[in-house]
């Protein structure tokens, strides 16, 4: 008798409990073998006042296991609550979120037919480190922290991902004509090991053009590596624009630990009905049979899936008269997927799984760099007495702050220069940093900054905040301020 893997298995809310048992049928009619440990999540973990969602005794299963398949849940609305989704993905490391995004033409409407996109996204840093500040009555900011580490293990990742699939071309979307610093790095760090796969395609496009070629011809893209935001939203658009995003499954997946989901919601409107497609969650617990070594369960269930798309037996979501042949329920769905196990498409293309798929990434090491501090940018809330925001009269007055070297060369608002040489057209809120250096760019000691601030604090402005300038191995580790 074949050992069976340990699994954690969370049902979740609203349309969750339906479609799990519906993908737990499927999968274990196709040979799966499981040794299932179920959690609970989600809303009723949320009003029994855990923010998180998520008990200890949980983790505890998911440490255990180390393979998490998770059903939709539904985060309660108001503040306070944690994404489970974030805190899951971070605690555990899984920075590797893989949306296979596939077309199933003609049984599925779509206007591109011969779409098969692989989206994978950075999980654990960019924006979505959810570190935010209101800072003045009129500005808050949200911390974007690209890492190289991080870089480097998605973009590796995406690659060795290539590999193992047969794939032909990674591309990379980032914004790094504007963040030259963060996607900057993303860009750079794509670039590097891009060159240690010589026979596989690569190209980076600027995520907003990137995303209208996705949107318009979508088959020009193979495998697409992103950062967390970009691959957040154009995740989804790739999975709509296949059809529908209720068929698209999710991996996520860290060094030796990984959680399976589908992408779409909890739909508590239509919860206990018999309608909800499980598709979503069945492509990802597929993937978790590959992942586990199971590629014979994953290959079967795959294909009755495919014959049962092909044959028209379809939901709600997805029927269309003409060339849906039967509308059915969740149970009945499932049914119609588990009669057919053992065969194959004959006009969809027919899956094939092999061993050895779990993708392994080098270990990450960091060289040191010569680090300088340079200058520091002083962040202040400040406004006149009457109200106005004059750029002049604030630098003039910080002008008179400098201390032993440390000169004001700039003032910026919301990023543009604005001091010295502005123009009073533009709009400026009570947000300014303020820039304060040596002349050409010296280094400058902790203790002279620190000086510096109580000074600008003696004289009346109130600090938000500091950012300390650095060069690294004598390259600029900071950006200039626009119009400089």
């Amino acid at each position: 008798m074949s050992v069976k893997t340990p699994i954690t298995v969370a049902h979740g809310d609203g349309i969750g409990p339906e479609i799990m048992d519906a993908t737990i049928k499927i999968i274990e009619a196709a040979g799966a073998q499981l040794d299932i440990e179920e959690i609970e999540i989600g809303e009723k973990v949320y009003m029994k006042g855990n923010s998180a969602g998520i008990a200890p005794e949980a983790w505890d299963s998911l440490r255990r296991t180390k393979v998490f398949l998770k059903a939709p849940i539904t985060t309660p609305q108001g503040g306070g609550f944690k994404s489970l989704n974030v805190t899951t993905r971070k605690t555990l490391g899984l920075y590797a979120n893989v949306r296979p995004c596939i077309s199933y033409h003609p049984y599925v409407s779509t206007k591109h037919p011969k779409m098969d996109v692989v989206i994978i996204r950075e999980n654990e840093e960019d924006l979505y480190a959810g570190i935010e500040h209101r800072q003045t009555d009129e500005v808050t900011q949200c911390l974007k922290l690209i890492s190289r580490p991080g870089c480097e293990k998605i973009v590796r990742y995406a690659f060795e991902y290539a590999v193992a699939y047969g794939r032909k071309k990674v591309t990379c979307f980032t914004k790094d004509n504007i963040m030259k610093l963060t996607d900057g790095l993303f860009h750079k760090v794509f670039d590097e090991i891009a060159a240690e796969y010589p026979q596989i395609e690569n190209e980076h496009w600027i995520i907003d053009i990137g995303a209208a070629k996705m949107a318009d011809t979508p088959e020009n893209f193979d495998v697409i590596v992103m950062p967390n935001l970009y691959g957040d939203v154009l995740s989804d658009v790739a999975a709509q624009i296949t059809g529908s995003v209720g068929l698209a499954g999710s991996a996520n997946i860290g060094d030796g630990i990984a959680m399976f989901e589908a992408i779409h919601g909890s739909a508590p409107r239509r919860a206990g009905q018999n309608m909800a497609n499980p598709s979503g969650l069945l492509l990802g617990a597929i993937q978790m049979l590959v992942y586990i070594g199971q590629p014979e369960a994953a290959e079967k269930a795959h294909n009755a899936w495919l014959k049962t798309m092909e044959d028209g037996v379809h939901t709600y979501d997805i029927f269309k008269e003409g060339t849906s042949t039967k509308k059915v329920g969740t149970k009945e769905f499932a049914d119609a997927v588990v009669e057919r196990m053992g065969q194959k498409p004959t006009q969809l293309n027919a899956v094939t799984y092999d061993t050895g798929k779990q993708i392994a990434t080098k270990p990450v090491s960091t060289k040191k760099a010569k680090k300088e501090v340079v200058g520091v940018d002083v962040f202040l809330q400040w406004t006149e007495a009457n109200g106005n925001k004059n750029a002049n009269v604030l630098g003039d007055a910080l002008v008179k702050c400098e201390y032993e070297g440390l000169k004001l060369k700039m003032v910026t608002n919301r990023g543009l220069k604005v001091y010295p040489n502005g123009f009073e057209e533009t709009f400026c809120t009570d947000h300014w940093r303020c820039r304060f250096q040596k002349d050409g760019e010296a280094p400058v000691k902790n203790s002279d900054i620190i000086s510096l601030m109580n000074v600008v604090d003696k004289a009346g402005f109130d600090i938000i905040k500091t950012e300390n300038l650095c060069t690294f191995d004598g390259e600029r580790g900071y950006s200039l301020g626009q119009g400089q």
